[in-house]
């Protein structure tokens, strides 16, 4: 007889040496998308040997840690830099993979114990942080920046200009925030998947949470995959191969789930002033390069191309598939006004992490004796903030609309088959 107990065992299944896989795995698939993404933008011809450090300063933005920028360009200029925006494909990637890996050990089973759970997180986390805490100690550099032509770089030479720009990590905050985020990813991959296994404790969110959770997991994953499919086209057929597969290697994501909310009819404000250039379509480039702050929206859109319309129709159904997935996973019998309610609440908090994760923001600037803008081309400034409020009240219409037409629809296909006589052999 083994003298092994049920915990010793499960230990031995996912245990340091798994915890090491897991962990590593996710970042390394994250580095390496974010390797690819850096190349195809142009990053590899980096000076002195950077590109390996902007790739670590990449998969750390894409577990929401912090990269500081600097500047300096001696005594008698300033320089001024800020950066602030999320890789959603790094982002992704990391997600889908980690979640998996923790997943694996616990499949084929429908219970797990809450300090099983624990523990194999905990091993997980252990080993996240060192790694994390790795390349956000390698994510930073010092580059030297020209001034241009001949004339400028004279002046830089007269009065001791020679601006430098770098980047460097908060380490502290780096690792706080990404412990957060793995805690989510691990959450997540326990609520969504509906094979995996939850605590005895929590065996009702089964029938409560998690169909609703899968359905928006389900959702924004086919947002994901009809833009991975228009940007292989696009790369494929109108040339500019490289910076396609830079944004759909980086930012696919960010683009995405930006244009499911304008669809749902949500206003974003934005700016793009100099050498900046945001990663969508050129129609969302057009309208955000104006002299003042711009509304995005279908109807601003639809002033340059009259096809953004069919966004309304796209997220259309999309919502009413997620909502028919929703239903379908719900108990049978479920009202149609509880599949509303329910995915009311779900489509505004996924609007709502679109609305905090989608921001986008980028200033920098070189003056010298108090003269901004050297050169006309040394400057620049982007941003991209949603109007959080009205997005949500949006989102919880479309959410109340769309769950009851599918909480109906995944009613009478049961009927149908609970209808259907069997099958004679």
């Amino acid at each position: 007889m083994s003298s092994h107990t049920p915990h010793d065992q499960a230990v031995s299944r996912h245990g340091w040496v798994r915890a090491v896989v897991v962990a590593l795995s996710g970042l390394f698939a994250m580095g390496v998308v974010a390797a690819l993404g850096l190349w195809a933008a142009g990053a590899a011809d980096l000076p002195q040997g950077a590109f390996p450090r902007v790739v670590a300063a990449t998969v750390v933005t894409g577990v929401g840690g912090t990269v500081e920028l600097s500047g300096n360009a001696g005594g008698l200029a300033d320089t001024q830099a800020g950066l602030t925006v999320i890789p959603l494909s790094v982002t992704l990637v990391g997600a889908l993979v980690t979640g998996a890996g923790f997943l694996r050990p616990l499949r084929h089973r429908a219970v797990a114990g809450g300090a099983e759970l624990a523990g194999w997180a905990a091993r997980i986390a252990v080993v996240w942080l060192l790694g994390l805490l790795g390349l956000a100690l390698a994510a930073r550099r010092t580059f030297s920046i020209g001034l241009g032509d001949d004339t400028l770089n004279d002046l830089g030479e007269l009065f001791g200009v020679s601006p430098e720009a770098g980047f460097t990590t908060d380490v502290p905050l780096t690792l706080t925030v990404g412990l957060v985020w793995l805690a989510g990813v691990l959450v997540l991959a326990l609520l969504v998947p509906p094979g995996a296994p939850l605590p005895p404790r929590l065996l009702r969110l089964h029938r409560s949470v998690r169909p609703a959770a899968y359905a928006m997991v389900l959702l924004l994953l086919c947002c994901v995959a009809l833009g991975l499919v228009v940007g292989l086209v696009v790369a494929a057929t109108r040339g500019h191969a490289a910076e396609t597969l830079a944004v759909v290697l980086l930012g696919l994501p960010n683009l995405v789930w930006l244009t499911f909310t304008i669809g749902l009819g949500a206003t974003w404000n934005g700016r793009v002033e100099g050498p900046f250039a945001l990663p969508m379509p050129r129609v969302l480039d057009e309208v955000l390069r104006g002299p003042d702050d711009t509304r995005l929206n279908l109807g601003t859109l639809a002033e340059h191309d009259s096809r953004v319309w069919w966004l309304l129709a796209v997220d259309a159904a999309l919502l009413l598939t997620a909502a028919f997935v929703m239903a379908a996973h719900s108990p049978a019998g479920t009202r149609a006004w509880r599949h509303a309610v329910r995915m009311a609440v779900a489509l505004v908090l996924t609007v709502l992490m679109i609305c905090l994760v989608g921001r986008i923001s980028a200033h920098y600037g070189l003056s010298v004796l108090g003269i901004g803008d050297l050169g006309g081309g040394l400057s620049g400034e982007l941003y991209l903030r949603p109007e959080v409020w009205p997005a949500l009240g949006l989102a919880a219409l479309w959410g109340l609309a769309a769950g009851f037409l599918g909480g109906l629809l995944a009613g009478a296909a049961r009927r149908r088959g609970a209808a259907r006589p069997p099958r004679r052999r």
